[in-house]
């Protein structure tokens, strides 16, 4: 793993530099280039092929204002941040945000009424060389970069000042997954002399005063400070000194090292704050959630209605009892719900508190059960959960609230249990259309449900509830795991 983080060697301290800062303003730079050369390009072009007479100032005024626009809407969005040579913007944002600049554009002229003025040809022209020159451009740009890395034109020299190899190992780890080819980490500091052969492939600097000797001499570009368990006073001793020098000090703060790679710094105010967990679906993501299900429920309930009325039937026929099975089961926020489901065992061998698994042969299951089981026809009376409210269509799929894992109950048997409340359960979920429907006889089967319940709270979106609702019909048919 630390081979990618290559340590590069003390350089004049004399030798011309610039940080990844720079690159924001290249990023500009290049596409301004981009619409200077797409402008000239089109002139020429249009002379050749169309070739009638326009307004040179009045096109080249709305050239302007267009470029204008794009450069607001950019540098609005952050679009420059991306320049660090990571080679995941190869133009799709740069030319959505052009392509809105020349809408907008478009429509002043419309509202000006100016729009006889201007040439379609030549507005066509200049969009369309624009849009290429920013994509291959960015090609061109990523490349260049990566040169100017390679030969430390721009990037940043950074050292680790770190407590033992455990942290050492785990800032390695983060900086990898970030994948930031601009930082050059020329190696760590740890005032212990045992740490020294600690960490392979990365050189052992010396202790704090070996990083105080690199800053002055200008062999160093910034510090990460990683020292989970350091004190205050000692922190800004560490932080006055090294200011001294002409380089940039960070604190990766001790919960960036512990917490899951998936949480988010954002500010109240300007207090920067940890964001662990976050209201999944909220807002107007709520709002078309709510739309989509019960809607869909309303239209699935109408085209149903044979079906529900002979399921009704057929239970009612074969044995004694009510048509529909009401059982208490975690809801939104870890509250109880009274969940519908049409009877599919005899009435008095079965177990409205869950804690009794369903097996396969289950002798407590009617002959219909069986069916209804098997197809999952049994499910459909919790579209009127959805219609009041109480469920989704899609979601983690609501348990009994005794419901057992082996000799422990679900909520104490799988860690981070409850964080699967964070939305309204569902009729159908991710977990069951990976194969995880059904009994579930094992912890680590149990453990991989939430794991898949919590991905589909955190990656929510209206075609992730579409994709798994028209799985789960395909899945209905050749799931062995429904009895």
């Amino acid at each position: 793993m630390h081979g990618k983080l290559k340590p590069v060697p003390r350089r004049n301290s004399g030798h011309i530099r610039f940080t990844s800062n720079v690159l924001r303003s290249l990023g500009v730079a290049n596409d301004v280039a981009c619409f200077f050369c797409a402008y000239l390009l089109t002139v020429v072009v249009y002379d050749l092929t169309i070739g009638y007479y326009y307004d040179a100032r009045l096109h080249s005024t709305g050239a302007i204002i267009m470029c204008i626009n794009y450069f607001l809407i950019r540098i609005s969005r952050d679009g420059y941040t991306v320049f660090r040579g990571q080679g995941e913007d190869v133009g799709g944002s740069a030319i959505a945000d052009f392509l809105l600049a020349s809408a907008l554009t478009s429509l002043v002229i419309f509202q000006l009424e100016m729009m006889r003025e201007f040439s379609r040809g030549f507005a066509l022209y200049f969009i369309g060389f624009s849009m290429i020159a920013l994509f291959v451009s960015r090609i061109v740009f990523r490349k260049l970069i990566w040169n100017l890395m390679e030969k430390g034109v721009v990037g940043q020299r950074v050292a680790l000042y770190a407590s033992g190899k455990a942290t050492i190992d785990k800032v390695l780890e983060l900086l990898e997954i970030q994948r930031l080819p601009h930082l050059r980490i020329i190696g760590y500091a740890d005032d212990r002399s045992r740490t020294k052969t600690d960490v392979e492939d990365l050189p052992y600097l010396g202790g704090f005063e070996a990083l105080l000797d690199l800053a002055r001499a200008g062999d160093l570009d910034q510090v990460i400070l990683a020292l989970p368990e350091i004190k205050q006073d000692r922190l800004a001793y560490i932080a006055e000194t090294l200011s001294a020098a002409s380089i940039d000090i960070c604190v990766l703060p001790t919960e960036a090292l512990e917490l899951k790679a998936g949480y988010r710094i954002n500010f109240l105010g300007s207090i920067p704050v940890f964001t662990i967990w976050q209201q999944p679906v909220r807002d107007v993501d709520g709002i078309l959630k709510e739309i989509m299900d019960r809607g869909i429920a309303l239209i699935a309930v109408f085209l149903l209605s044979p079906l529900l009325l002979l399921t009704a039937l057929a239970i009612r026929l074969e044995s004694k009892g009510p048509i529909l099975f009401r059982q208490k089961r975690f809801g939104f926020n870890n509250n109880e719900i009274s969940v519908l489901k049409f009877r599919s065992m005899y009435v008095d061998r079965q177990d409205v508190s869950g804690a009794a698994r369903t097996r396969k042969d289950d002798p407590r299951v009617t002959r219909v059960g069986r069916i209804i089981r098997r197809t999952s026809i049994d499910e459909l009376p919790q579209l009127f959960n959805v219609l009041r409210g109480d469920m989704s269509l899609v979601g983690p799929r609501p348990h009994a609230t005794m419901m057992r894992v082996g000799d422990k109950y679900y909520f104490d048997a799988v860690r981070g249990y409850t964080a699967r409340h964070r939305v309204k359960p569902g009729i159908t979920g991710l977990a069951q259309i990976r194969g995880l429907r059904g009994e579930i006889a094992t912890t680590d089967r149990a453990r991989k449900r939430v794991e898949y319940d919590i991905y589909y709270i955190e990656n929510w979106s209206p075609l992730l509830d579409l994709r798994i609702m028209i799985e789960t019909l395909f899945k209905l048919v050749w799931d062995k795991n429904a009895y």
